[in-house]
Formats: structure tokens, C-alpha cells, sequence
């Protein structure tokens, strides 16, 4: 499990949540336990103005399910993006 690195181990959280966050492949993978607590504190709980995906969603701009907040790609969420069959 991908685990984001902070310069400061104090999250602080927002009232209200990003408002992607419902429809967002970061809220599925963190309920699966594949996406550490982490990543939701400090971003779709935190400081989601910082989000790559924020940014990009808000532009109407791609982005791969598999990429984490911070931009990142994360090659596990990939490997099982791939493997998940199209409904």
C-alpha cells in the first residue's frame, strides 16, 4: 500500500470534504484497503485545493484512475485498473 511522505505529521482536516470525493477512484481504493488513510486526511479531507486530480477535474482535464493526489502514479492501481473487466 502506496503511503503519501508529509514534511509535517500533523494533518489538519476540513469541514467539508472535496467536493469530487463521492465520485472519486481515491475513495474506492482507501474502502478497499488498497489506498492508505493517509492520502484521504491530506487531500479529500485536507487540503484537496492541492490535489493534482482536483486541479485536473476541475479543468475538465484526463486523469487515470491510478493517479494519486499528488500526481503520482502508482503502478499497483494500475496493474489492477487494467485487470478490472469494463461492466
Amino acid at each position: 500500500m502506496f503511503e503519501p511522505t508529509t514534511k509535517d505529521s500533523t494533518i489538519q482536516t476540513k469541514s467539508k470534504n472535496c467536493k469530487w470525493y463521492s465520485a472519486c477512484p481515491m475513495k474506492r481504493f482507501y474502502e478497499e484497503g488498497k489506498l492508505s488513510k493517509e492520502w484521504i486526511e491530506l487531500y479529500c479531507k485536507g487540503d484537496w485545493e492541492s490535489c493534482i486530480r482536483y486541479e485536473m477535474e476541475e479543468k475538465g482535464e484526463y486523469h487515470p484512475d491510478y493517479m494519486l493526489p499528488d500526481g503520482s502514479i502508482d503502478k499497483k492501481l494500475q496493474k489492477e485498473c487494467k485487470e478490472i473487466p469494463m461492466q
